[in-house]
């Protein structure tokens, strides 16, 4: 399981803030896959328990704004069949908006 009760709580409480006006949330995790290049930055949950905003890069150089699904991630493997990883090091020092400038001049999350 990628999120414990605490990150599905603030991601939640991110998503709230949202829908009450809009705000550019700094990220609260960041998933890898250690065995790939994707990498997602995610800033919010919606209610549905599954659905994610953030910034997501699969590693073709197109890294975008946009929503994924908690289970579709948490079921990929890599070319040697690792799974996604949360990056238990990661404190965000930037709002999303700011990281996603970075990709795209990058072409790659620098994160």
């Amino acid at each position: 399981m990628l999120l414990s009760f605490e990150l599905r709580t603030a991601l939640r409480r991110n998503a709230d803030l949202s829908r009450q006006r809009e705000r550019d949330h700094y990220p609260v995790v960041k998933f890898f896959t250690p065995d790939a290049s994707a990498t997602w930055l995610f800033t919010e949950l919606a209610p549905d328990g599954d659905t994610l905003f953030g910034l997501c890069d699969l590693g073709h150089g197109t890294p975008e704004l946009g929503y994924a699904s908690l289970g579709e991630i948490q079921a990929l493997r890599g070319p040697r069949l690792l799974l996604v990883e949360l990056d238990r090091s990661f404190r965000a020092t930037k709002p999303l908006s700011e990281y996603a400038i970075d990709a795209w001049r990058h072409r790659r999350i620098v994160a």
